[in-house]
């Protein structure tokens, strides 16, 4: 029995629980899983009139994803995080999910980018709730400064070996690189675009870790390039997560330094030397040497 049939008879017709979950009005107001599956095929946004595309309002931008209202909420946790010493009581997560005006799932997500870039502790019992995290041993590269476990020094030399390694390696994949290799150079490039479109500085630096093994395995220098690659999962295995400095966003920098490392493909994609020298030098100059301490930047 359809619905008109329903309200014909005077029957009601409001949307009951079963109904909103088939017919579009989940917890958040996002549409239900019935009309998903049947607009994508129309490719029309759902709940939108048909002249609307996909994703967009009436009147202007796309609504906010989840993942959206999850980063904001992360940024005002942030923020808060700035003002206060390390290791200082931030509230409940009860009190920030209210102050940041978002669902538990939501400040749930929230917290998790949190934690994954090592900005907050969560203590259980009475007393307990979000702290700021202790200050981590820092170490800077270009705008952006890698959060450390207590191995910093150690990190910090394995940078400045790493870049002095690079030009060599590079020397090695402009005689050596085939195009299957070029063509795995690429795939690491698409990831770190992808960690760029995501604005996701943590999966950007390992993509760009894992563009630069690439790189050193296609030398036929066992001992350089096994060496080149102790270094990075030295770096790697010591990085807690990545923050930006004051002096440029973030995600203005990670987008700066994808361009460059797809240059440097293309450069030896084509066999110039000259252009894949200068660029990894460009490159070496901007990871800057470790400092004791950076500071907390966020």
């Amino acid at each position: 029995m359809n619905m008109m049939n329903m309200a014909a008879r005077g029957e009601d017709v409001s949307p009951t629980p079963d109904r909103a979950a088939r017919y579009g009005a989940s917890e958040d107001g996002s549409p239900g899983n019935g009309d998903r599956a049947g607009m994508r095929h129309s490719g029309l946004a759902v709940g939108s009139p048909p002249q609307v595309q996909a994703g967009h309002g009436p009147e202007g931008p796309p609504r906010q994803t989840s993942a959206g209202r999850a980063e904001r909420a992360a940024e005002r946790v942030t923020e808060l995080i700035k003002s206060v010493a390390p290791g200082s009581r931030l509230g409940t997560k009860e009190e920030l999910r209210t102050l940041c005006g978002v669902s538990v799932g939501t400040f749930n997500e929230a917290l998790r980018l949190l934690q994954a870039r090592g900005l907050v502790t969560v203590k259980p019992g009475p007393g307990g709730g979000l702290f700021s995290a202790e200050q981590s041993p820092m170490v800077r590269l270009g705008n952006s400064v890698l959060a450390l476990d207590a191995r910093a020094n150690d990190v910090a030399d394995a940078v400045r070996i790493r870049d002095a390694l690079d030009p060599l390696l590079i020397e090695d994949a402009l005689w050596h690189a085939s195009p299957a290799d070029i063509a795995g150079l690429r795939r690491h490039i698409t990831a770190m675009g992808h960690a760029v479109h995501a604005a996701d500085p943590v999966a950007f630096v390992h993509a760009n870790w894992r563009l630069h093994a690439a790189i050193a395995a296609i030398s036929p220098n066992a001992l350089l390039s096994s060496l080149y690659t102790h270094l990075l999962d030295l770096i790697e295995s010591h990085t807690l997560t990545v923050l930006p400095t004051s002096e440029q966003p973030l995600g203005e920098y990670i987008a700066d330094r994808h361009t460059l490392h797809r240059d440097l493909v293309d450069a030896l994609d084509r066999r110039d030397r000259e252009a894949a020298l200068r660029l990894i030098h460009e490159h070496n100059t901007s990871l800057q040497s470790a400092t004791d301490s950076a500071g907390r930047h966020h």
